[in-house]
Order: structure tokens, then C-alpha cells, then sequence
């Protein structure tokens, strides 16, 4: 308000010219508020089902739907000033969190603590792991817990690389300043990321177990997620990384299995949601990341997916339409590709962040309208005046705001074969933002495209580290877009988990 009023439109002589009045008042936009959706805990927990009170919630007395199951672990000491006996005490605090939690966690680890120096990453990772299968007779290691000192520089993404796609290890870092002071909100964090990667659910949506989700409980349906993340500016040459998630169960749509890929620098769209290519041996061949994951949710769940809905996430207005032409196209192909006739019908919604609309609570006396931090209550959407006159876009607050002021996501449905209504489209957006697998919180954009984030920028660390006078290697010519160096493969284990939780 105060800045409208310190710019004194009325005043401008440039805004009378072309008689342009600007109103000092807030425009006010009709906006309701979606119910939080009950979630289902396992039967073990005291409470079985919980309904989130404004955007949030907690695992007290509560027990993940489906608890992983860890019997070898190992735990590698990266810091200096964390004792043995400290660090034993913190994985005892921590194995046991993951027990109450519901998951089937061993108390002793397959070797006592190693400590480690932490520019001996490599070196420690390596002995650790051939140690524990040496002594595990052909079983595997499940689980690597790392504790890091807190700034750790480039510590985190050596450990992430060489365990994603190098051992086929799935790994848990927790910092010095956590294992001094342990609290029990820290431990139950991690336990929910931990029983995530080692392939168990933390929580469904009831709606989902009683089949009465609109257009997704009627047939089997896989919900897709897409991220392109780009270098920092001033970066010229390292390339774009694109990352597709896709859920993995049905008809709970949880599970979100991840790929990654490089490619051209600042390229937008996805190249390799689909490709073919010619192989001396088999000639043609096809192959692409929708495909992929397409095969993997048979294999997962026993059934093809009749209906595909497709969460892009990191495009601008702009780009629309050139992302939607390409991508769809891919996707089209990559089903055909696995059955001549195979067409489920696709739902293309973007989703942005990054966008300078902001909705307030227009009664500021009445507290019942706003969450703690007066903020807009989760759930609130606006799809009318602010959003465009013929297309099917709605803002939506799906988060409880903590600090500033809430960023409302902007969705926009760009494609639809499956005929949503906007009902239909809101209600299922929203309730999606409340199986977020990392907090008991519902999050602010829509957990597969949240998940294609995490995944894209996890393998920022899996690219070797560009020796820094020769800036423009022959590897990746970015600019061009000729070739890009290829990440080195995530390991298959690691991939059909939630690894870059």
C-alpha cells in the first residue's frame, strides 16, 4: 500500500498522457479454500488416520503406511569433532526413531563406526563397502550413514556420486551440529527420508485406498513430473540437466521413481523424454526417459497405465507452447513405441514458482482467514479475474506460510485428453501437496514436480568437476549443443527408490 502511495501514479505526467489511472487499492479476487485430504498411517500406530490442521501435522503416535526394512547398515565419520562414542550414541538415537516410525531398522550397524578424513572420500566409501560385503558373505549393504562437518564444501556431492553411480549404494548424511544436539523433530525427519529411500511409503491419501480420486482411482494412472534446471549465470559452458519422476503405484501415487540426463547448455526442452538410435548389433532402437519409466511402472504395479498426467515444472509464459508441442509429441511416441496402438490420453499442466503474484487475506481483523504467520490459509485457490480469460489456469496456496509473504503456485493446464474440470484439477493438485515425503507439512507446488527438482539438482553432483583454466572442454561444446558429456548412470537399485530425497 505504502509504496503505491509513495509513487503517486495520479501525479505522473507520462500515466496522464496516455490516460492510464492507476487504483491505490488491492484488486479483490473470489477465492475459496480446499479441505486438507485425511491421510492413512499404518494400523500398528495409535493413530491410524490424521487430517492435517492448517497445512500441517506430525508423526507422534503415528507409523508409516509401508516401513522399509534396514538389517546392514554401516556409518562413516567425515567429521573431526565428533567423538566415536558421540557418533555410536547418535546412530543408536537414530536407528531407534526409525523402529518407533514402523520401519524394521537394525540396532547394530555391520562394522563399528569409521572415522575418516574428509578429503579421503573415495577411499573411505570404497573400504567401507568391500569390508561389509566381505564380512556380509554376498548380502548386501543397505545403507550408508555419512556424518559430514557442517560446511563441507564439496564433501556431500563426492559421497552422493560415488554411492548413486558408482557402488549402487543408498546413503543418509546428517550434519555435525544435528548430532550434537539431537532432537527428536531431526530424527523423525530423517527417518521419513530414510524409509523413502530404502523403498517403503510414509503415508497415503485415504481417498486414494477407498478408489475415489477423480481420474485417477477409475484406472490405472501414472502421474509424471518434469524439471530442467540450468547453470548459474556466467557458467558458459557446463550443460542443462532435465529430470523426470513418475509414480511408481497405483492406485496410491507415492512413489515416484527418478532419471536424470545432461543436456544442451540453457536448452529447455527435454531431449531425452524420447529418442531412437542405431545400434550395430540390434539396428534400431528405442529408448528415452517417459519410456523408461512407462516400463517400470508396469513392472511395479502389473498394469499398463491407461491415463498419463504430466506436471512440467520451469517454464515461462514464452516457452509454452514450444515446450508443449515437443514434449507431448515425445511422450506420444514413447507410447507407441512399446505397442503400436498404445495412446492413454495425457493431461500437460506447467507449473511456476517464479512469478510476482501475491493474494491476501482480505479481512485482516478476522485471524479465522489466515494461517499463524497471516499468511492465506493452505488450500486457497483463485481461478477467476487474475488468471486468463479462455485458458484453464488457477493459483493455488497449497503450503502454510512460515515466514514473508506465501508464493501461491501458478498452475496452467496447456493440454487435456482426459477432460478434467477445474474442480476435478484443483482438489487432486492440492491433495497431492499433502504426500510429500520429507515433512508432515503440505508443500507449495505439487510433490512430482517438487521430487523432478531435487532429482535434477542432485545430479549437478554426479557431473566430474570441469578442471577450471581449461573452462571450455571438448566434452560438452554447450553453446552449439553438439554433444553433451553424459552423466555416468545412476546404479538400477538406486534408481527404482526415492534416492534423491
Amino acid at each position: 500500500f505504502q509504496t503505491v502511495h509513495q509513487n503517486g501514479y495520479d501525479q505522473d505526467p507520462y500515466a496522464k498522457e496516455f490516460g492510464i489511472n492507476i487504483s491505490e487499492k488491492l484488486t479483490s479476487v473470489e477465492a475459496r479454500v480446499l479441505p486438507a485430504p485425511w491421510l492413512k498411517y499404518h494400523d500398528a500406530g495409535k493413530e491410524k488416520e490424521c487430517l492435517p490442521q492448517v497445512g500441517q501435522w506430525n508423526m507422534v503416535n503415528k507409523k508409516v503406511i509401508n516401513g522399509g526394512k534396514v538389517s546392514h547398515w554401516a556409518c562413516i565419520n567425515f567429521s573431526r569433532s565428533v567423538q566415536e562414542t558421540t557418533a555410536r550414541g547418535f546412530c543408536q538415537e537414530l536407528a531407534q526413531m526409525c523402529q518407533i516410525s514402523g520401519m524394521e531398522f537394525n540396532s547394530e550397524p555391520v562394522l563399528p563406526i569409521y572415522s575418516a578424513r574428509p578429503d579421503q572420500v573415495a577411499k573411505a566409501l570404497k573400504h567401507v563397502y568391500n569390508v561389509a560385503l566381505h564380512k556380509l558373505k554376498g548380502k548386501e549393504l543397505e545403507l550408508l550413514l555419512a556424518i559430514l562437518p557442517d560446511n563441507n564444501g564439496a564433501l556431500y556431492g563426492d559421497i552422493k556420486r560415488i554411492c548413486e553411480t558408482d557402488l549402487g549404494l543408498i546413503s543418509q548424511c546428517c550434519l555435525t551440529k544435528h548430532v550434537f544436539k539431537i532432537s527428536k523433530q531431526y530424527l523423525a525427519n530423517v527417518s521419513l527420508k530414510i524409509n523413502v529411500k530404502m523403498g517403503g511409503r510414509n503415508t497415503v491419501l485415504v481417498d486414494a485406498l477407498s478408489w475415489r480420486i477423480p481420474l485417477v482411482s477409475d484406472i490405472p494412472t501414472i502421474i509424471f513430473g518434469a524439471d530442467v534446471t540450468h547453470p548459474e549465470t556466467g557458467e558458459d559452458s557446463s550443460p542443462s540437466i532435465a529430470a523426470v519422476v513418475a509414480s511408481q503405484d497405483w492406485p496410491e501415487v507415492t512413489k515416484y521413481a527418478g532419471l536424470v540426463c545432461a543436456q544442451a547448455h540453457r536448452q529447455e526442452l527435454i531431449q531425452d523424454l524420447y529418442k531412437t538410435w542405431h545400434d550395430p548389433q540390434r539396428g534400431t532402437v528405442t529408448g528415452g526417459m517417459v519410456r523408461e519409466l512407462l516400463i517400470s511402472f508396469r513392472k511395479a504395479t502389473g498394469q499398463k497405465p491407461q491415463r498419463i498426467i504430466f506436471y512440467r515444472d520451469g517454464v515461462s509464459e514464452g516457452q509454452f507452447y514450444q515446450v508443449l508441442l515437443y514434449e507431448l509429441d515425445a511422450i506420444r511416441k514413447a507410447c507407441a513405441s512399446l505397442e503400436p496402438n498404445y495412446q492413454p490420453p495425457v493431461t500437460f499442466v506447467v507449473v511456476q514458482k517464479r512469478h510476482h503474484t501475491r493474494l491476501f487475506a482480505n479481512n485482516h481483523k478476522d485471524r479465522s482467514s489466515m494461517d499463524k504467520s497471516g499468511n492465506i490459509l493452505p488450500g486457497t485457490v483463485v481461478d477467476s479475474k487474475i488468471c486468463h480469460p479462455t485458458e484453464f489456469d488457477f493459483y493455488l496456496c497449497s503450503h502454510a506460510g512460515i515466514q514473508g509473504t506465501s508464493r501461491p503456485a501458478h498452475y496452467h493446464v496447456l493440454w487435456d485428453e482426459n477432460n478434467f474440470s477445474a474442480d476435478e484439477m484443483q482438489t487432486l493438485t492440492n491433495n497431492l501437496c499433502y504426500t510429500y515425503a520429507r515433512c508432515t507439512r503440505s508443500v507449495s507446488v505439487v510433490p512430482p514436480a517438487y521430487y523432478a527438482h531435487l532429482a535434477a539438482f542432485r545430479a549437478r553432483f554426479y557431473m566430474e568437476p570441469e578442471l577450471s583454466e581449461n573452462h571450455t572442454s571438448k566434452s560438452s561444446s554447450g553453446t552449439n549443443g553438439t554433444s553433451v558429456k553424459p552423466l555416468p548412470a545412476v546404479k538400477e537399485k538406486v534408481k527404482r527408490v526415492m534416492f534423491y530425497c
